[in-house]
């Protein structure tokens, strides 16, 4: 079997972000010769939540699985056809009976079979499942080798070091496990003893002229003020598209792991 290429694409915020996706993710994907995309879509739409239709743009851009987190729900309307959409993923540690799934199995190019898996941290966040007992009982369920290829895990979370432990409780077991949710990019892409790449945080595709992808002044006014204000919207300028991009070996382990940047304010970086 070949090296598996793939891309993580950090949280997709607003239209700026899902311009800066359309305009760049194409050509990454030849340049690349990306076997795999997965995109974090939790606020693609007007920086809350996502859509069908948007989670449609997403996938014709080259997108394969979208992930989310904690504002998966923001867009009510989704509750009643995520489960029409096997590549639209929620995070795994919702309570069982919540719509949608957080696990998902898919086809790579050469037949073999990818896991990307969805969890969302706790310190900081919902109380929500324990996403350690959850990886776990991943890992157990799908080994790396034979038909699965490949598994990709998106840790939603605000704790950096919430996030790390999880990516070391996988070392050797995953091929990549990327953070997301903070909305801007780390300087960890490294690839762990046991040959799990990782990368604490993807950062987003977005504006960066901003406060995480919303507009500044009303941002800067709620803390300033301390109270209720203008509601937050995504800021408007280009975009740049942050993510992670990953070699793995035929036994599914991670050969090679390094951050993407393109277009927008931050400096552009490639493999």
């Amino acid at each position: 079997m070949a090296v598996v290429k793939v891309l993580f694409l950090g949280d997709v915020v607003g239209r700026s972000g899902r311009e800066a996706v359309q305009k760049h993710l194409p050509g990454l994907r030849k340049s690349l010769g990306l076997d795999f995309v997965v995109a974090n879509g939790e606020n693609a739409a007007g920086g809350f939540g996502i859509t069908d239709k948007i989670a449609s743009e997403l996938y014709a851009a080259g997108v394969d699985c979208i992930t989310t987190g904690n504002h998966v729900w923001d867009q009510r309307e989704l509750m009643l056809t995520i489960d029409r959409d096997p590549k639209l993923l929620r995070p795994a540690n919702f309570p069982k009976g919540t719509p949608g799934k957080g696990i998902g199995v898919y086809k790579l190019p050469s037949g073999a079979e990818i896991v990307v898996a969805n969890f969302m941290t706790r310190l900081f966040m919902d109380p929500l499942d324990d996403p350690f007992a959850g990886l776990e009982a991943l890992l157990a369920h799908h080994r790396l080798g034979g038909r699965t290829a490949a598994i990709l895990v998106d840790l939603h979370g605000e704790a950096t070091s919430e996030k790390m432990a999880l990516g070391h409780l996988a070392d050797g077991r995953a091929s990549l496990i990327v953070g997301s949710h903070s909305h801007v990019p780390t300087a960890d892409a490294q690839v762990f003893p046991g040959g799990t790449g990782y990368q604490t945080d993807a950062g987003m595709c977005g504006d960066y002229d901003s406060v995480i992808g919303m507009k500044k002044e009303p941002a800067i006014q709620r803390f300033v003020r301390k109270m209720p204000g203008e509601r937050l919207t995504p800021a408007e300028g280009e975009g740049t598209l942050c993510a992670v991009y990953a070699e793995l070996l035929p036994t599914g382990l991670c050969a090679r792991v390094a951050p993407v940047r393109q277009g927008g304010r931050l400096a552009p970086a490639m493999p």
